[in-house]
């Protein structure tokens, strides 16, 4: 659960929360910011600002607890649970437990719009039709193109951007889509 989250769904400002729990309004900025984390934060302050989100101090630590992994190592992750799987099974699996919108509300947001992508890949690949729940997303995208680690380093060696150039034109258009440049995710070792 994040706490930003948490305050738009009571509708409450941080001004607020800060003045409901007597934690300082300098104190909940640093942590709504990310600047002070709520894993770091004393029991005491944990316990004012669940009492006054009406959360369980579990509830409110839980996502700050989790340690988000290397993007890279997300996508090999994804791509292997789609060989491991099968395409049929991957798809209801992310769509029955929600995977996408659960990384998107932690602010994960290349991790939840590769998934995004993966749907909509593996359904155009197998006839089906697209998930409607996702529309509101389908239209963001990366500030930046993100490109494989493996073209970054193709670069560095041969001193040439044609690696990325290359791999641009080759990307599949459904991760292209969020910015996201991704030509293979069957041969993943």
């Amino acid at each position: 659960m994040n706490i930003n989250t948490v305050l738009e769904q009571k509708n409450m400002t941080k001004y607020k929360l800060a003045k409901r729990s007597g934690v300082p309004h300098t104190t909940v900025l640093d942590i709504c910011s990310g600047k002070t984390k709520l894993s770091k934060c004393n029991a005491e302050t944990l316990y004012k600002l669940a009492k006054a989100l009406d959360v369980s101090m579990e509830d409110l630590i839980a996502t700050s607890m989790i340690k988000r992994p290397e993007f890279e190592n997300f996508k090999s992750t994804v791509c292997h649970m789609v060989n491991d799987m099968g395409d049929i099974d991957f798809l209801l699996h992310v769509l029955e437990n929600d995977e996408i919108q659960k990384l998107y509300d932690k602010q994960w947001y290349p991790e939840s719009l590769y998934l995004l992508a993966m749907v909509d890949y593996l359904s155009r690949e197998n006839g089906f039709s697209l998930c409607t729940d996702f529309n509101d997303l389908r239209s963001a995208r990366m500030s930046d193109l993100v490109y494989p680690v493996g073209i970054h380093t193709r670069c560095i060696v041969s001193d040439s951007i044609q690696p990325m150039k290359d791999s641009l034109k080759n990307a599949i258009p459904e991760f292209l889509r969020h910015n996201i440049v991704e030509s293979e995710i069957r041969n993943v070792c």
